[in-house]
This record gives C-alpha cells, structure tokens and sequence, in this order.
C-alpha cells in the first residue's frame, strides 16, 4: 500500500510539472505581445521630430505581432498532436488558477493595421510587465519530480515512430496524429484559424495565463531557437560544429554497422533529437534520452507528425530588439524540418526515452549495455557530475566508446538565485572531470578543445562562444 502512495505522489508531481511546462506554451503568446506592447509605449513617448525619422517602426510592430501568431500557430498545433501520459483534466489543485479566453487574446494580436496605428498614439493601453531578458543557456532547466519512462522507435508505414519496451514498465504510447487545422495559405498571409479539440480541448480554451513565472515561458523561447539549431537549415553552421566532429568519430570507431547487430549508441541529453537520429542513420541503434518536456513535447510533434520538409514556419528572432543589424533580419521566417525523420533513412531500433538520466540509466538491466555513448551539451546538467561519469561507465561494454563535446557552463550552480531550495552543485574543472572519468576505467583517447556557438543568431551583432572540450574516452576491458 506504501509503494502505492508514493508512485501516486509522484504521479501528481509530474501532472503538476507537466501542467507548469503546458503553461508556459499557452502563454506564450501574451508574454510576447507585452513586449510588443512595452516596446509600442516607448515609441509613443518619442518626440514627433523623432517620430518622423523613424516612421517605420509601427510598421514593424504590426509585422512583429503577426510573427508572435505565426509562432503560436505552431505551438498550439504541436500541443494539440501531444498525447499527454496522463489526465490533465481540471481539479481542486486548479482552483487558485485564474483563466481567460484564447479567443479574444488571438483577436487582439491579429488587429489591422489602421488599429494598431490607432493603439500607438492612444494613452489607453493596459500596463505591460517590463520582461527582463533571461540568459538562456544550453541548459533547459526543469522541476526534480519523478520521471515517467516513454519510448518511441521504429516507423510504421505512415513514417510514425512506434512505442518501444522501455526501462521501466511506465510506457507511454503516442497517439497517432490528429488533425490539424490551418493551411500554408493560412501561414502566408498571417491569419490562422485556431480550431482545436480533443484531450488538451479545455486547456487550448482556457489558458493558464496567471502564475506562469516569466522564466518558463523564456523556457519556451529557448525551444523556439533550439528548432533552428536543429532542425532548420539555418541551424547547419552550428550542427556542423557540434555534431559533424562526433559523427565522423563515431564512424572511424565503428567501421562496420551493417551486420546483423548493429552497434549500439545512447545520447543522454538529447533535446530535439537531431543528433540521436543522425547518428542513426549512420547505422547504429540509438536511444535518446532527455529529461525536460519542454524539450519532449517538441521532438515528439517533429519526428511523429511533420508530414514534408520545410513544412513549418517560426520567427525565432522577435524577443530582442537588441543588436540586430536591420529589422529584416530580426522578423526573418525559418522553415523545419529540413531533414524530414519520417523519410531519413533512420535505422530500426530508433528510440526517444523520457525520464532523469540518473534514474533510468542505475536501472541494473542497462548494465554494460551499450557499445556507445553521445553526450553533447550535456555533462554540466549534472547536480553531481562524479555520478554521471559513474554511471556513463558502468552503462558502457568494455572496450566501448564514449564521445563528449561541450563546456563546463554548470546548470544548478546558481540555483539559489532561482530556487528557494539549497540545491547540490558540484562544479569542477575540466582537469578533475578527467580524473573523475579515469579513476572509473575511461582511458582517454583523443582530445581537443573547439569553438562553436549555442542556439546562436548567425546574423546577430552579438554571439556568446563556448570553447568545448570534445574528447574520446574508451572503457578499459
């Protein structure tokens, strides 16, 4: 009885979670257009003779607010193709939850020109929260509730990735894909037409608008330009740094992978799931492995239910009026995917694992289980990075191959800033990681140190660059 009290607890933990994160998408929008709103207020404050040189910018922000609802267009169709692992429903822990209509919160971001014209001389507007902008690093932060396991691998005829056994007996199917309404005309012209339904029907009908902390919602921002570094073609510069060195290593270490067992290869961490199928199609038997939902929603809507290249339109970067070059570059529109995972050539055994690394990866059944491990961006998400290097061993065969590229940017090591918990961070130099990994069994092969970027504005005046450690470690037989 016990035990079914706890998994109960941790059930309604991860509802709660997964409620705060589906939030943080459906208040997307509004977030958005109180920046335009903040931004409208200040240009009515200038003088009419600097009015006159910039008589352009009313312009943008009708453009920039059209850009917000092409962005939720997407969203709001990604979470209506989510089959959530568990009853979202409305219940008592709702009731200190005020919501609105979507309806009349899209009505206002789709106003006219003449209107939004109107608004801009207008002393009337409703105050907007001055949004700070939050640093945004690689790292998607997320709640320490207990994950539920979920799978997908293999495609059926529809290129829809199946569900797998997965570590635990938590198995989540994803439903097959819904309906979805809107047009590429209806992306062109920037008047979408939210029709929803279904299991999250009341959720897209009520919006979670109060008590969404500004910090998810950036949460959700991040995603948005982890999109481009996946899966758009703009993303490729990026890729090319991050991905294509770890690629051609794992290639060189396993020469062969056409025989009857393919080697295997796990990507903790994975995000939106590029490089997991990448090294996929390469031929190996890949898992991924990524704990944020964030991050998990997204992955889900693009290997399950993107239906052709270059299907979708975002514009990733509106949220900063900072360091753009021109107003073009800053309202640009970016298509994905521009590898569609339905028709990649991924190979069979392809599997996206949702749960804690910690958690799922301790489990005895993955001991020595794999011939390969992928961590990029990864190592620094770590409370206690010792554990991870511990069980990234125990986890890999004798004689098996770990790759790392990324920097040591420690994700909890400023939690008290943000949390009222005294959350453990252990944050070590590069130098004593490798004796962590060494003192484990993990020989180091090669290393070297390489500049690249993250989820970076390729045309942006400003870029913050990491210097990653990218290594090859093999596990001592």
């Amino acid at each position: 009885m016990e035990d079914i009290e706890i998994s109960k607890i941790d059930q309604e933990l991860e509802i709660n979670a997964l409620r705060r994160v589906i939030g943080a998408y459906l208040d997307y929008s509004a977030a958005a257009v109180e920046d335009a709103q903040r931004w409208e207020r200040s240009y009515s404050k200038l003088s009419p003779s600097h009015k006159a040189i910039l008589p352009h910018l009313p312009k943008k922000y009708l453009q920039l607010r059209r850009c917000i609802s092409k962005n939720a267009f997407f969203i709001l169709n990604m979470l209506q193709a989510y089959e959530p692992p568990f009853d979202m429903g409305y219940d008592g822990s709702w009731n200190n939850i005020n919501s609105h209509d979507f309806e009349t919160e899209q009505h206002e971001i789709e106003n006219n020109d003449e209107t939004l014209s109107r608004n801009l001389d207008s002393s009337n507007h409703s105050e907007a929260i001055d949004r700070p902008e939050y640093a945004c690093s690689h790292a998607v932060a997320n709640y320490p509730t207990e994950s539920e396991r979920m799978c997908w691998h293999e495609q059926d005829s529809n290129g829809h990735f199946l569900p797998s056994e997965a570590i635990s007996n938590s198995v989540v199917t994803p439903s097959e894909s819904q309906a979805i309404h809107g047009s590429s005309e209806d992306l062109q012209s920037g008047v979408e037409s939210f029709q929803v339904g279904g299991h999250l029907d009341s959720l897209f009908r009520r919006v979670i608008h109060s008590n969404v902390p500004l910090a998810d919602v950036d949460k959700v921002r991040c995603i948005v330009r982890n999109i481009v570094r996946d899966w758009a073609e703009e993303g490729k510069v990026e890729r090319d740094q991050c991905y294509k060195p770890i690629l051609e290593e794992l290639q060189l270490a396993f020469p062969s992978r056409n025989g009857e067992r393919p080697p295997t290869c796990l990507v903790p961490g994975a995000g939106l799931a590029r490089l997991a199928c990448e090294i996929s199609r390469l031929g190996f038997m890949t898992q991924g492995n990524e704990f944020s939902y964030y991050m998990l929603i997204c992955s889900s809507f693009i290997l399950n239910h993107t239906q052709a290249p270059m299907e979708w339109a975002i514009h990733p970067w509106i949220h900063s009026n900072c360091n753009s070059r021109s107003d073009e570059d800053q309202l640009r529109p970016v298509r994905f995917p521009d590898l569609h995972p339905g028709s990649a050539g991924i190979t069979d055994g392809f599997s996206m694992c949702a749960g804690d690394f910690v958690e799922v990866y301790s489990h005895p059944s993955q001991t020595e289980a794999w011939d390969a491990i992928v961590t990029c961006f990864f190592l620094d998400t770590a409370h206690n990075i010792a554990e991870y290097i511990e069980i990234l061993s125990r986890v890999l065969k004798p004689g098996g191959v770990w790759i790392n590229f990324g920097p040591l940017l420690y994700h909890f090591a400023d939690a008290h800033s943000y949390s009222p918990e005294d959350e453990m961070s252990i944050e070590l130099s590069l130098e004593d990681v490798k004796k962590i990994a060494l003192h484990y069994g993990l020989k180091l092969k090669k290393e070297k140190i390489v500049e690249t970027t993250y989820t970076a504005n390729m045309l942006s005046m400003m870029q913050n660059r990491y210097f990653a450690a990218f290594w090859t470690m093999v596990k001592e037989k």
